[in-house]
C-alpha cells in the first residue's frame, strides 16, 4: 500500500506493534523442552490481547497462528505437538497479522540458549545483510539493486541466498505489489521502490542450498541441498531518505 493519510500510517504502526511485540516476547519465552505449539500458542494469545489476527491464518487457512520452522526446516514450520525445542536449536518464527483493516510482518531467526551447533555467524549475517539493505532503500531505488547488495553481502560471507523466497509489498493485504522483493539481482525486475509505499522486507540466508522445497505437509519448506537458514523481516515504510521501520521493537537487532 501507499501511505497517503495520517491514519494509514497509525493503522500500519498498530498493526506492526502487534506483530514486533509478539516475534520479541516468543523468543524471549521459547526454551527447551517446550514444544512449537505450545511457543505458537502464546504468540496466538499475544495477538488476540491487540486485537490482531493471524495473516496466514486468515489468507491461506495456515493451521497456525505463527509461522515456526526448528533446524534444517526453512520457513513456514507448523506449529505441533511433536516438535520440542532443544537447546542450540536453530530456530525461526515469523510473525504476520491483521489489525483493523492493516496488515503487518516480521520474522526472526536465534539460537535457542547455548549456540552449541554453531549457528551464530549465519544469523549475525542475515540480521546485518538486512539492516545494510533497509537503510539501502528509498524513493527511486531499484528492487534488482537491493536483491543485488544482499546476495553480494552474503556471499562476502561464505554464505548464499534462497532465490525462490521474497520479501513484499504488504498494508492493506498480507502479500500486494511488489509481489518479488528477491535477494539477488532479478535482471527482469526493472521496478523501483516508492516512496511513501509499504513492504516487508526479508534476508533468507544459507549455509548450501539456493532453492526452498515444500515438504509433504504442504507447508514447511527445506533446503534443495540441505543445510541450515536464516531469515529476518522487518515492515518498513519507504521515504525520499532513510525509511520508517515500523516493527523495530522486535529488537531483531
Amino acid at each position: 500500500m501507499s501511505i497517503t493519510r495520517e491514519a494509514e500510517l497509525t493503522g500500519m504502526q498498530k498493526a506492526s506493534e502487534a506483530v514486533a511485540y509478539a516475534l520479541k516476547a516468543m523468543r524471549n519465552y521459547a526454551q527447551p523442552g517446550m514444544t512449537t505449539k505450545q511457543l505458537d500458542d502464546y504468540g496466538a494469545a499475544i495477538l488476540a490481547d491487540f486485537g490482531a489476527k493471524s495473516a496466514p491464518n486468515l489468507t491461506y487457512n495456515f493451521p497456525g497462528c505463527t509461522c515456526i520452522s526448528v533446524n534444517n526446516a526453512f520457513c513456514h514450520g507448523l506449529p505441533s505437538d511433536n516438535t520440542i525445542l532443544q537447546e542450540g536449536d536453530l530456530v525461526n518464527i515469523d510473525v504476520s497479522a491483521e489489525l483493523n483493516g492493516f496488515w503487518s510482518d516480521n520474522g526472526g531467526s536465534f539460537v535457542l540458549g547455548q549456540d552449541i551447533n554453531r549457528h551464530q555467524n549465519l544469523i549475525d549475517a542475515s540480521r546485518q545483510i538486512l539492516q545494510k539493505a533497509i537503510y539501502t532503500i528509498k524513493g527511486g531505488v531499484r528492487i534488482a539493486d537491493i536483491g543485488h547488495l544482499i546476495e553480494t553481502e552474503a556471499k562476502k560471507r561464505g554464505y548464499k541466498v534462497i532465490k525462490n523466497l521474497t520479501g513484499h509489498g504488504i498494508g492493506r493485504s498480507l502479500h500486494e505489489e511488489p509481489r518479488e522483493i528477491a535477494n539477488y539481482r532479478d535482471r527482469s525486475n526493472a521496478t523501483r521502490f516508492k516512496k511513501n509505499s509499504v513492504v516487508a522486507i526479508e534476508t533468507f540466508i544459507s549455509t548450501t542450498s539456493t532453492y526452498a522445497e515444500t515438504l509433504n505437509d504442504g507447508w514447511t519448506m527445506v533446503g534443495n541441498k540441505g543445510g541450515f537458514m536464516a531469515q529476518h523481516e522487518h515492515t518498513i515504510v519507504v521515504t525520499d531518505g532513510k525509511p520508517l521501520v515500523l516493527t523495530e521493537m522486535n529488537e531483531i537487532w
